[in-house]
């Protein structure tokens, strides 16, 4: 924990981040703009990550630097703080640069960092990378990472790989910052982006999994917040009542995959429109029957009609990934009835 820092254990990096901060923005300025890119990205870095810093330790830092100064009151680092500081010293571009790398996985050289990345991501960057590249690569990772980022790539390519690993010798340097370099272009800033791009897919698949009663309460206050964003979180979401965007056909193939007494209780909260989806897919004697079920049923507790919604909702989607079935994005279903 950063309150159990010792001077001794500091990297010169995070004594580097120790003064800076004690500095002040205006020395900040000045040094920074003398830095490269990855220079200031490693100094920011052990800033967002330093926490509280005792008064004693930053004295020692200082006194370390040489330099004739009173130790100033604690200090604390934080991402926002180095944030904010990074703002001001730096051009926008420049330092949200910066800040994305801060966000991204984390580690401090890229191979720390390809160890935080899911392993199904990086193979499926890797599948089209040469087998060379990919055995020096897989060189480089933990074991266990290793294995389960092989796990997902084609039983053929794997192979290859593998033969390559068994024949890799020592990886001369500039082959090594080639491959350290292409990653971070062509691979790194690319995932950092498409975290903060899938922002609102994960919020969606998160809204996908409250009760109504929730899900709804914070729809209304996103939408009273942000209306284009909010619009954007709901296209993305499928519901229960989201069963009018499907086809017949597929209406129909759901509805094999369900008990009848889940699509019964589902439907005592479900709106007309789409009890009249679900009825018009079945025959007669079957429409007969599920309306029998459903006048069985009695009064039902909102949560059960929920939970029963909820499990179609999941089965829907469980179908989709498969292939079995396809949901149509809001878009093209607009497009079809216009």
């Amino acid at each position: 924990m950063a309150e159990s820092l010792t001077f001794n254990a500091l990297s010169g990096t995070q004594k580097a981040a120790i003064f800076l901060l004690a500095m002040g923005e205006s020395y900040i300025k000045k040094i920074f703009s003398q830095m490269d890119d990855e220079e200031v990205r490693e100094i920011s870095i052990a800033m967002a990550s330093l926490g509280v810093v005792d008064a004693h330790l930053v004295e020692q830092v200082l006194q370390a630097f040489a330099q004739n100064m009173k130790a100033p009151s604690t200090l604390v680092g934080t991402f926002e703080g180095t944030e904010k500081l990074l703002s001001k010293v730096l051009p926008a571009a420049r330092h949200k640069n910066i800040l994305n790398e801060i966000r991204g996985p984390a580690g401090r050289t890229m191979w720390d960092k390809l160890e935080n990345v899911n392993e199904e991501v990086l193979a499926h960057y890797l599948q089209n990378e040469y087998p060379q590249t990919v055995a020096v690569i897989i060189s480089r990772l933990s074991a266990e990472h290793a294995a389960k980022v092989l796990a997902y790539l084609p039983e053929n390519f794997v192979m290859d790989v593998i033969m390559r690993l068994l024949r890799l010798e020592t990886v001369q340097k500039d082959v090594l910052d080639s491959i350290e370099q292409t990653l971070k272009t062509d691979f790194m800033t690319g995932l950092t982006n498409q975290d903060v791009q899938d922002s609102t897919v994960r919020v969606a698949e998160i809204f996908n999994h409250l009760d109504r009663t929730t899900e709804n309460r914070l729809m209304t206050g996103l939408f009273e917040r942000n209306r284009e964003v909010a619009e954007h979180i709901r296209s993305l979401m499928f519901t229960f009542e989201d069963l009018i965007r499907l086809d017949d056909k597929t209406i129909q193939t759901v509805l094999r995959a369900v008990d009848r007494g889940k699509i019964a209780l589902a439907l005592k909260g479900a709106s007309e429109q789409v009890k009249s989806v679900i009825f018009k897919n079945m025959s007669e004697r079957a429409r007969v029957m599920l309306s029998e079920d459903i006048e069985a049923l009695g009064a039902v507790r909102l949560r059960d009609v929920d939970a029963a919604q909820a499990e179609i909702v999941s089965l829907i989607k469980q179908m989709a990934v498969r292939g079995d079935i396809e949901i149509p994005e809001t878009g093209e279903v607009e497009e079809m009835i216009g």
